[in-house]
C-alpha cells in the first residue's frame, strides 16, 4: 500500500505539472483542475491536517458525510481517494468520479466534506483526504455502512403440520450486516418443551423439536436482530395431528322429576373433530335453542383443539333418564364417553303446589294415627288402699280415669295399652291378696 502511495503521489504531481490551471480534457474524459508545485522553504509553513478523519457508521439508504480539516493550506490542493478500488472521486473544486451519488462541499479553503447520498453496502471502506505536497500528506476515515436485518423468505420454514410423536425442525434465515442473531420463541411467550427441558427461548436458525405433542402446537415467532433497528421476525403456524380424545368431569348425574340439568363432555383433537351428543337409544340428540321452551339446548365452546360440549334438558321427565353418549370424529378416528342420568328426590322448596298438598294430607293423618303422649297421661303404680282399687273395679270409673273409648282403635298408642294392661293385672292381684286375708 506505501508504494502504491508514493507511485500515486509521482503520478498525481506529474499530471498536476502537464496541466494547465484551466484544466484540460484527459483521455478518461474527465476535466481535472492542475496546480504546479509549491515550494515552501520552511516546515511550518506546510498545510497541516487540524483533526482526524472520524470513523462514520451510517444506515444503508441514508447519506453520509466524511470531513476534512485542513490548515494552513495556502495554494495546495485537496483530494479525495477511495482507497481500496484506487478511485479518484474530487480535486479540490472538483469531482473526478462520475458517480451522481458523490457530491463536494468545503468552507473557507479549511473544510472540506464529502457527501455520499444513499449509501450502499459497495460504499463501505476507507476513504483517504490527502494533499498535493511533497511528500504527500493524507488522512484517512472508515464508511461503515450497517444493514437491518431481513428474512430469506425462500430459506424459511413456512406453516407445517405434523402428526404428534414425529419430530419436526423449523428454519429460519436472515441476512443484514453485522450478520443477525437469530432465536425462537412462542407467540404467546409461553414456556414449552424442548428436548426434555422447559424454555422461553431457542437460539439459533434452526428448531428441532423431536416427539412433538399437542402441546407444541401454536404460532412461533423468528426473531432476527443484529442491533440496527428494525429487528424483524415471521411468524410460523406449528399444527401436530392427533385423534379425539374425551373426558367427562361427571359420569353419573342426579336431578329431579321437572328440574333443567346440564351434562358436560371435554373433548381435544385436530383437526378439528365433529361433536354430537346420542340417547341410550342411539338417536341423535338435535339441538332446538332457537325453539322457545325447546327441550335440548347443545353449545359446544372452542378454545384452541379444544372443545367443551354441553347439553341442556328442560324440565326432566320420568322418560329423560337413563344414558346420554357425547361422540368426537375427526379425520384420524372417533370416540365417546357416557352419562347417566338419575332421578334424585325433589327438595321442599322445588315442589309444587299440588305436590305439597299432598305431602301435608299424608303428614296430617300420620299425626292423628300416633297421638302424642304426655307425661301427666302415665297410669301411677302408686296405688292407695281399696277406694282406689274399689274405683278400678267400675268400668265407668276405669273409662273416665283414663279418657279412653276402648272400642276406638285409634284412641290408644301401645305404649298407653301396655299401661292399662299391668293397671288392671295388678289391681286384680290387690284384690285377691286383700279376699286371702279376710278369710
Amino acid at each position: 500500500m506505501t508504494l502504491f502511495l508514493h507511485l500515486y503521489c509521482v503520478i498525481w504531481i506529474a499530471l498536476l505539472l502537464c496541466c494547465t490551471t484551466t484544466g484540460r480534457e484527459l483521455p478518461t474524459g474527465q476535466n481535472v483542475v492542475s496546480v504546479a508545485p509549491i515550494e515552501v522553504p520552511d516546515e511550518s509553513m506546510y498545510p497541516r491536517f487540524a483533526e482526524p478523519i472520524p470513523n462514520v457508521t451510517v444506515t444503508i439508504g441514508r447519506d453520509a458525510l466524511l470531513a476534512c480539516v485542513v490548515e494552513n493550506l495556502r495554494g495546495f490542493k485537496v483530494a479525495w481517494v477511495r482507497m481500496d478500488t484506487q478511485t479518484i472521486l474530487s480535486i479540490h473544486h472538483n469531482i473526478i468520479t462520475q458517480n451522481p451519488r458523490i457530491s463536494l462541499s468545503y468552507n473557507d479553503h479549511r473544510s472540506w466534506y464529502l457527501h455520499i447520498k444513499d449509501v450502499q453496502e459497495v460504499d463501505r471502506g476507507w476513504y483517504m483526504c490527502q494533499v498535493n505536497t511533497d511528500p504527500m500528506r493524507s488522512r484517512k476515515g472508515y464508511l461503515q455502512v450497517v444493514v437491518p436485518p431481513s428474512i430469506i423468505d425462500n430459506m424459511t420454514s413456512t406453516d407445517m403440520v405434523v402428526r404428534e410423536g414425529s419430530d419436526v425442525t423449523l428454519v429460519c434465515r436472515a441476512s443484514g450486516y453485522p450478520e443477525p442473531y437469530v432465536m425462537w420463541r412462542r407467540e404467546d411467550g409461553q414456556d414449552f418443551n424442548y428436548n426434555g427441558e422447559s424454555v422461553s427461548v431457542v437460539d439459533g436458525e434452526t428448531l428441532t423439536i423431536t416427539k412433538v405433542s399437542r402441546l407444541h402446537m401454536g404460532a412461533y415467532l423468528c426473531i432476527a436482530s443484529n442491533g440496527v433497528p428494525p429487528s424483524i421476525s415471521k411468524r410460523i403456524m406449528l399444527m401436530v395431528q392427533f385423534p379425539p380424545m374425551l373426558s367427562i368431569p361427571n359420569q353419573l348425574e342426579g336431578a329431579y322429576i321437572g328440574q333443567d340439568v346440564t351434562l358436560e363432555c371435554h373433548t381435544e383433537a385436530f383437526p378439528s373433530s365433529i361433536n354430537y351428543w346420542t340417547t341410550d337409544k342411539g338417536d341423535m340428540i338435535i339441538s332446538e335453542m332457537e325453539i322457545v321452551g325447546g327441550k335440548y339446548e347443545a353449545f359446544p365452546t372452542d378454545s384452541g383443539y379444544n372443545k367443551y360440549m354441553m347439553l341442556k334438558i328442560r324440565n326432566i321427565t320420568k322418560e329423560d333418564f337413563g344414558f346420554y353418549k357425547c361422540i368426537a370424529k375427526n379425520s384420524l378416528g372417533e370416540t365417546d364417553g357416557i352419562i347417566k342420568l338419575d332421578e334424585i328426590p325433589a327438595p321442599p322448596s322445588a315442589l309444587t303446589t299440588t305436590q305439597k298438598s299432598i305431602l301435608d294430607n299424608q303428614t296430617i293423618k300420620k299425626k292423628d294415627k300416633y297421638p302424642a303422649v304426655q307425661r301427666n297421661d302415665v297410669i301411677s303404680s302408686n296405688f292407695q288402699g281399696g277406694a282406689y282399687v274399689e274405683q278400678m273395679k267400675d268400668y265407668g270409673n276405669l273409662k273416665k280415669l283414663f279418657n279412653i273409648e276402648f272400642g276406638d282403635e285409634n284412641s290408644a298408642t301401645p305404649r298407653q295399652m301396655s299401661h292399662i294392661l299391668f293397671s288392671i293385672l295388678l289391681c286384680h292381684i290387690i284384690t285377691l291378696a286383700r279376699y286371702l286375708l279376710l278369710s
